[in-house]
């Protein structure tokens, strides 16, 4: 996809890593399909390594692409593809934990650098599956409201319900993944919006062109008229000043009883998506990366 920075998240983590002294880093996601759990354990082994106590491994199950993107990752094309996306984290957590038991051959695989601690594992999604699946496993569980934000409510309250202290985590942990568009004004944060309403409106039907400029993306929309979004009880896009956007994501928070959100903001003018950022974090009080 041309909307895409890049299609390698854990060598932009890597780079990330080295320019930043104290926020976590983090995948979102590494789409199992596409690897091998013990790859997936030596990437980010090193990276915490390198990285210690602030490397997240966000797992995904989607394929991430379509059906002739699946073909070419898989490396035997003779078979169907088998969805064994359980099994698969099950090896992985095994690899990073030495969790593998007794007599079972790959118990013997040593993942380097051995260290104490490892990457916190997340699992990522966007439907009930994943909520139960985050249950099962034991792990905190992050969900993409802005790309499907019907089941947000259902998702996050049966995860919590539902969740088991374990070996992993005592307690529940959940964040959900908003979009968010901050400007000076009311006004400019609506007309920055139109690129990311197009884009989705794009995406619906099938089309995979880059972020439009909001005044093509205004003109594109009026063309194609209005056909209502399926939407959930809060808005993919949190849009609007910073007081205002602060104001509706502590409610989102609150409801849900979470204590982090994760901002993605999608705009065409690299400049206003990087002032987006820097007047959200003014607003909350963030300081330096």
């Amino acid at each position: 996809m041309d909307t895409l920075a890049c299609t390698a998240p854990e060598i932009m983590l890597a780079r990330i890593g080295a320019e930043t002294k104290r926020i976590r880093i983090g995948s979102g996601g590494i789409m199992l399909p596409h690897y091998t759990a013990l790859k997936v354990a030596e990437v980010f082994r090193t990276l915490y390594a390198l990285y210690p106590g602030r490397v997240d491994l966000g797992i995904g199950r989607a394929p991430g692409g379509g059906p002739m993107e699946a073909l070419a990752l898989r490396r035997s094309r003779k078979t169907p593809m088998e969805d064994d996306f359980p099994e698969q984290v099950s090896e992985l957590l095994a690899f990073l934990e030495g969790g593998f038991p007794e007599g079972h051959p790959f118990g013997r695989i040593r993942v380097s650098p051995e260290m104490p601690g490892g990457p916190d594992v997340w699992m990522l999604g966007s439907s009930m599956w994943s909520s139960a699946a985050a249950v099962e496993f034991g792990l905190p569980y992050s969900f993409a409201h802005f790309f499907s934000p019907v089941k947000t409510r259902d998702a996050i309250e049966t995860y919590m319900r539902n969740f088991r202290s374990g070996i992993r985590r005592e307690k529940p942990e959940a964040t959900v993944a908003v979009g968010v568009i901050c400007a000076e004004t009311q006004e400019e944060a609506e007309f920055l919006s139109t690129s990311v309403k197009l884009l989705q409106r794009r995406i619906r039907l099938g089309d995979r062109r880059p972020v439009a400029s909001p005044e093509d993306a205004l003109r594109e929309l009026q063309l194609l008229g209005e056909v209502p979004m399926e939407e959930g009880e809060w808005p993919r896009y949190f849009v609007g000043t910073p007081a205002k956007v602060r104001e509706e994501l502590e409610g989102m928070a609150g409801e849900l009883g979470i204590g982090e959100l994760v901002v993605n903001t999608i705009v065409w003018d690299r400049e206003k998506r990087l002032r987006s950022y820097e007047l959200l974090a003014e607003e909350f009080g963030l300081g330096s990366v």
